[in-house]
């Protein structure tokens, strides 16, 4: 016998990298912008920092309970269709076989052969068969809040932490060149890291992610200003 072709799907990985990438991109680029804005209107290194800290633990608490809350409304939804599909499945089997075999005929398969298919997979298992190829649900794409949480927090303090650091070690006259160059920089590095483990194309999400940072912390940068010369 052959041995068995192992593939190793990239997809698996959809849950936490999102979370992951998102929470490190907002760090870095709401960080660096706060920083930015305040040092184009402070007058003391010790204002900026205080500025950065507060934005890093404020912007990791509200990333970690805002994800919780969106993923935990999806879960919520999707635990709501699984258990409409378990009663359905109970009360009307000969319905929900027919509607699992014409799925099937929809995807191309002819419809005799469908019926086989749908039979085969109701008799092994009809809840797993329907949640896949009914609703779309697998291991894979199933919500998980908490993972969403602490994976948005912990890589969200990460990312606010570069452009404290770089404020810190950065006189206050040259905070804003120092932090919005690094923090670019750490963006695109960001950008490129992510599409490397999702296995995408390197060059456009490095782009994408660049230039939204530049643009808020341009914008950041200008009102900070106009700010501190009317205050």
């Amino acid at each position: 016998m052959r041995p068995l072709h192992r593939e190793n799907h990239l997809i698996e990985r959809i849950g936490w990298l999102r979370a992951a990438v998102l929470g490190a991109n907002d760090g870095i680029i709401s960080t660096a912008s706060l920083v930015v804005g305040v040092a184009a209107a402070a007058t003391t290194s010790s204002e900026v920092m205080v500025a950065g800290v507060a934005g890093m633990v404020a912007g990791a608490m509200s990333m970690a309970a805002g994800e919780y809350v969106s993923v935990s409304s999806q879960a919520d939804t999707e635990a709501a269709d699984l258990a409409r599909e378990r009663r359905e499945l109970a009360e009307t089997p000969e319905a929900e076989l027919a509607e699992l075999t014409q799925i099937y005929v929809d995807r191309g398969i002819e419809p005799d052969l469908a019926r086989q298919v749908a039979e085969q997979l109701t008799a092994k298992d009809a809840f797993a068969a329907h949640a896949r190829d009914e609703l779309g649900l697998s291991a894979h794409v199933v919500a998980r809040p908490v993972q969403a949480a602490l994976t948005s927090a912990a890589t969200f303090a990460v990312g606010a932490a570069l452009p404290v650091a770089m404020a810190f070690f950065t006189p206050t006259a040259w905070t804003s060149i120092v932090v919005s160059s690094g923090s670019l920089v750490s963006l695109a590095a960001l950008g490129a890291a992510g599409a490397y483990v999702g296995g995408a194309g390197i060059l456009k999400p490095t782009i994408r992610v660049t230039f939204w940072g530049a643009f808020a912390m341009a914008a950041s940068a200008a009102i900070g200003a106009l700010v501190g010369h009317a205050v």
